[in-house]
Formats: C-alpha cells, structure tokens, sequence
C-alpha cells in the first residue's frame, strides 16, 4: 500500500520506517509466500504486475477491515475513539465545519483531518480507503459505489465588481456573464464543468481571462477590480461583502445540486464513517447549514 501510494521504493520505505532493502526483502518474502510477482522488475518502481493489482486490491480491503475492528473494540470499552479522513471539494469546504462542529458534540474523542481535493481524486481514495467519506456534489457527475446523506442545495452566483454591471441589476443571465472578463476555477473542478455547461445551456462558450484551483482568489480577482467570478453561494458565507463588489443570481438557466456527504458502499461500514454519516443525516443539520448560509447571503442582496 506504501508503494501504490509513493510510486518509489525509497519513500514507501520511508513511509514505513524501514530500510529500502528491508522493504525490498519483504516485497521478495511475500511474493515467495503467494507464489506470484507483486512488482514489475527494474531499477526504479515501475508499476505492479496484474497478479500484484488483485493483492493490493486485497490489502487495501484487509486493513481496512483491520481498522474498523480496532475501532468496534475501541468503542466497547472507552467510546468511539479514533481518526477520521474526510476529503471535500473546494466548493463544499465552508459546510465541513458545520458538520464536524455537530459531530464533535456528538463525538468528542474522534480527531478529523480534512483535504480539499477534486471529486476525482474522491472517487480514487474512497475506492482505495484513503477517505472514510467525503463532502461533494451528489447529483452532477455523482460517484460510483457511494453512499450518501444530502446536506445543502448548492447555487450559483456571479461575482463581480460593482462598476461592471449596471445599478439596480437584480440578477444576471449566463449569457450575459460571458461577456464580462472572468476568473473560473481550472477543468479539474466539476464547479468548472458546471459553469461551462451553464454557459453551453445559455449558447455561449467562454475563455477565462484567469483560471485558478482556489475558491478564494474567485474572490480576491473581483474585489481587485481584475473580473468577475462564478460563485457557489457557499463561498459567500466565508467572506465578507465589500462595497466594491456585488453578488448575483445567474439564472437562464436557473441550476442547484446537491451536496452532500459520501462513504464507500461496503460491508461493515467502518464505525466511525457509520457515526458520521449518522450526523450528516440529521434533519436539525440541514436546516442549520441553509439558515446559516441565507443569513450569509442576505447582505449581498442589499
């Protein structure tokens, strides 16, 4: 599993506190042991052999298991207990908080790490056991294989300076944001799909005079006055509004997903990914998270 994850001999046994020859010896001993090739011969890793794949497949599963084991006999004798992996999307990473803060009520003794990465990337490490569970779209472009629990409806807004739209502009039609110099986050981002099919949807196709991977330079570039910027509303809770810059509506087409929590849809569900998913489904939760993000959004409309 080090190895599949460093893709290098020397730092796959770094990451196991070991010597690469000791490493090395191991591969060579368990390849005795199951009388098949784990790894492509070379000088350098050069990938694992198809019988190598289908052992990895099986290590990820068997330590995976091993961990939701500690963590059931954890929970017999002090409570659930533990470390808990979650990735988000960019765009869902101002919801985390609000559902971590109501799992820590729940759960004080679990520790949490959170990684933004892209709903590809989620996909690779829910199926791999990198992730206990995630924060992304549910309904574009959904994953495979997932569980999931409904946490927001995501909207879209048109951030730009106030000088570039005319006084009084309630909201603004796609087609008519194609016009403006914009800043959109890179391909990679199913936002950035998202935007782009919105656009096709209003017969409009545009080139981003910036593009960027963080949810916080869209900001940044309008309130320097640079562009304007498509929005998930839930980056409006995070910052405050300026009076240089104005956030609208995009509507024609009028789109919202939801976001939400997914976890690998495998038996036994591990114990901590089962506590989560349990808050995330918590109707209170829900309506929390809407209430806060329209209290957010409501001095932007003035």
């Amino acid at each position: 599993m080090a190895l599949a994850r460093e893709q290098h001999f020397g730092r796959a046994a770094e990451a196991c506190h070991v010597s690469q020859p000791t490493l090395s010896n191991a591969i060579r001993q368990l390849e005795e042991e199951l009388r098949v090739p784990i790894v492509e011969r070379g000088q350098k890793f050069a990938g694992f052999t198809t019988e190598g794949l289908k052992v990895l497949e099986y290590a990820r599963r068997i330590v995976g298991e091993r961990d939701g084991m500690y963590q059931e006999l954890a929970a017999l004798t002090k409570g659930l207990s533990g470390h808990l992996r979650i990735g988000a999307i960019p765009t869902a990473l101002p919801v985390v908080p609000l559902l971590l803060a109501r799992f820590a009520e729940r759960y004080p003794h679990i520790q949490s790490s959170v990684v933004s990465l892209s709903s590809r990337d989620i996909q690779r490490d829910l199926d791999t056991f990198e992730l206990d569970a995630a924060v992304t779209y549910l309904d574009n472009e959904p994953l495979n294989n997932v569980r999931t629990a409904p946490l927001v409806s995501e909207r879209y807004f048109l951030l730009a300076p106030r000088t570039s739209l005319p006084e009084g502009t309630a909201s603004v039609r796609w087609a008519d944001a194609a016009d403006l110099p914009l800043c959109l986050l890179t391909p990679d981002m199913q936002n950035r799909r998202i935007a782009d099919a919105a656009f096709r949807m209003a017969d409009r196709k545009v080139t981003p005079l910036v593009e960027t991977n963080s949810i916080v330079t869209l900001y940044t570039i309008a309130r320097g006055g640079l562009g304007a910027s498509v929005v998930p509303s839930q980056l409006l809770t995070l910052v405050a509004p300026h009076p240089d810059v104005v956030a609208l509506p995009l509507v024609e087409p009028d789109l919202t997903y939801a976001v939400g929590l997914v976890y690998a849809d495998r038996e036994p569900i591990a114990p901590l990914t089962k506590a989560l998913a349990a808050v995330a489904g918590e109707k209170g939760l829900g309506d929390r998270i809407r209430a806060i993000t329209e209290d957010a959004l409501a001095p932007w409309r003035r």
